[in-house]
């Protein structure tokens, strides 16, 4: 799109919610074009013609990316939301400076070279993806989410400028603290939600939401539905496996809002047809095997609407993950043990089948406890599993960190990498007045939030050219959830309290006081069971060596004891797995 004076032109990808306020405002300035239409992205464009790039940007309110080339100047400029839900890449190939927002535009530029960073899968192989600023491929970076950057030459290296960033937004909310009742706190919460939620259904085709049952789905579909003159249309997807299946907890909730509700069993039929798709959904290797329900609820959901909400963003904000409250009352308990102890209790733990594990839980818990004790027990051994792998941390964020991470040792698999640090082992960038459960909200925020949550549903949507939106993260919600204390949001380690009491006024507590589940598939079950052959293919020792990315001996010492059941291995494997099957696609194209 070019401006009405013919100066700029922009490419422009994502939604400006407040584009109609900032029309208003243009002509209330007189400084409005003769509008050609109503589109956001003209809004966009006159409003970068009367206040400049970063100005419009702090104005703005939406998920985009967007490049906006200054005809006079002869200046690039690419910007970025303040969250990162949408993606950009740019980078030089040859004399060219070029820029997308898919990999796969960039491949196809001539000339392109695609040497794999193996920096970069190191941080793969601990995150389940890449963090901006990095990519899989050297030369070429991600923009980072609220920055853009000015090109005034193609050989230019120009500083990434920021015009919103959190810790700006946790510095404002400790200076100007909300100092209301906590009645008053969910008033207001109430009030900014319910109008991010509004603007965000606007739309000209038919809308609908993602519901998992869970807090975050809920208080946003409530909020549509109390909006709404008509059903609103919602979606979700199950598991027969126990302890991973929520459908009918969603489909509670549904039946309580009186939404027009849709859901789907998915069965490991399901996750062997979708495992091809993978590699050509994320055209870089992602490793969440989320990634498989999300791309199938997203599916469902464009058979019947174009747009979709979801409660993405609600977990960082209020404190939804175990984690937050886990890791200080478990750190202050390992860090009195003497480290040789631990090291032994882990090996004990390791020696462990998650399987049996599970068992001894089962007949623990359900003879008193009955079905959703049993249900809740049914993933116990992976927990055990889990915390073997953390009993040799050194330090709190040290353990947060291995909490955090897919594969603990990066460098015992991958081959010739160097680990980069990130904001996850930066000590200085977790803010030190904070709480620590406010602390690692925040790097959440900055890392698990954009590389994988948001990655993971708008790859997988825009697979089956499905828009989804996210009202926890309009910028207002953000900075007001970091102005309430964490006496409000957080009382006494509670999580989600803030958003629970919003969500009792209009769903039943009974409906959704449980155990945080999380949205995710039983790979573990699929990798020795339908996707079994599928991976062996990918994991051949001669194949691995051939290839040189990986310690050949190292991966199958790991597919050997997963699939005898004596270890759990779904997270190290299905991330190894993710990128043998991207490579391939690759290759193949």
């Amino acid at each position: 799109m070019a401006s009405a004076c013919g100066r700029y032109v922009m490419v422009f990808n994502g939604e400006i919610y407040n584009h109609r306020e900032l029309r208003a405002e243009l002509e209330r300035a007189g400084r409005a074009p003769a509008w050609r239409g109503h589109s956001d992205s003209e809004v966009l464009i006159a409003a970068i013609v009367a206040w400049g790039v970063d100005a419009t940007l702090r104005r703005a309110t939406g998920m985009f990316a967007f490049a906006l080339w200054n005809r006079a100047s002869r200046v690039l400029t690419l910007a970025r939301d303040r969250i990162g839900e949408k993606p950009l890449y740019y980078g030089r190939i040859g004399d060219a400076l070029v820029f997308a927002s898919e990999l796969k535009a960039l491949r196809g530029y001539p000339g392109f070279d695609g040497t794999i960073d193996r920096d970069a899968l190191c941080l793969y192989l601990r995150q389940s993806s890449v963090p901006a600023p990095h990519t899989i491929y050297r030369g070429i970076s991600k923009l980072p989410p609220g920055t853009f950057i000015q090109f005034e030459h193609a050989r230019d290296t120009p500083p990434v400028r920021a015009y919103w960033t959190l810790e700006q937004a946790i510095e404002a909310g400790r200076e100007r603290p909300f100092e209301g009742s906590a009645d008053e706190a969910v008033g207001q919460l109430d009030a900014i939600l319910r109008q991010a939620v509004a603007r965000q259904m606007e739309a000209d085709v038919p809308l609908g939401a993602f519901l998992s049952g869970g807090v975050d789905s809920s208080a946003i579909v409530a909020l549509m539905q109390a909006q709404s003159t008509n059903p609103v249309d919602t979606f979700t997807i199950g598991f027969h496996e126990a302890g991973y299946d929520e459908a009918g907890y969603a489909k509670a909730v549904a039946r309580h809002l009186g939404t027009r509700h849709t859901e789907l069993y998915v069965t490991a039929d399901h996750a062997l047809g979708v495992v091809p798709k993978l590699p050509t959904i994320y055209d870089e290797p992602f490793a969440d095997a989320s990634q498989i329900p999300t791309f199938l609820v997203s599916e469902l959901t464009r058979r019947h609407v174009k747009v979709s909400l979801s409660g993405d963003g609600g977990d960082e904000l209020f404190g939804g993950y175990t984690r937050y409250f886990l890791t200080p009352r478990l750190w202050r308990k390992l860090h009195r043990v003497p480290a040789a102890v631990r090291a032994r209790i882990a090996a004990a733990l390791h020696a462990l089948r998650p399987d049996h594990a599970d068992q001894l839980a089962a007949v623990a818990q359900g003879a008193w406890s009955g079905v959703e004790a049993r249900e809740s027990a049914s993933r116990i051994g992976d927990r055990l599993h889990k915390l073997g792998h953390v009993m040799t941390a050194e330090s709190r964020i040290g353990l947060y960190r291995l909490l955090m991470s897919s594969v603990h040792h990066p460098e015992r698999i991958a081959l010739a990498g160097q680990e980069p640090p990130t904001p996850l082992d930066t000590v200085s960038a977790w803010p030190a007045h904070l709480s620590f459960a406010e602390q690692a909200m925040a790097i959440d925020t900055l890392t698990y939030l954009p590389t994988d949550i948001l990655a993971k549903v708008d790859r997988a949507a825009m697979a089956v050219s499905l828009e989804t939106r996210m009202p926890f993260l309009d910028h207002h919600v953000v900075e007001f959830a970091w102005r309430v204390p964490a006496s409000v949001r957080l009382p006494e380690g509670k999580s989600k309290a803030l958003l629970r009491r919003l969500l009792d006024q209009y769903v039943p507590s009974s409906l959704i006081d449980r155990p945080k589940q999380g949205f995710c598939a039983p790979v573990d079950h699929w990798l020795r069971g339908a996707l079994r052959d599928w991976a062996d293919t990918l994991l051949q020792p001669s194949r691995l060596r051939d290839e040189g990315f990986f310690d050949a001996q190292a991966v199958e010492r790991l597919w050997r004891q997963h699939q005898s059941g004596r270890m759990n291995w779904q997270h190290q494997l299905w991330t190894v797995l993710m990128f043998q099957s991207w490579l391939e696609a690759q290759r193949a194209a």
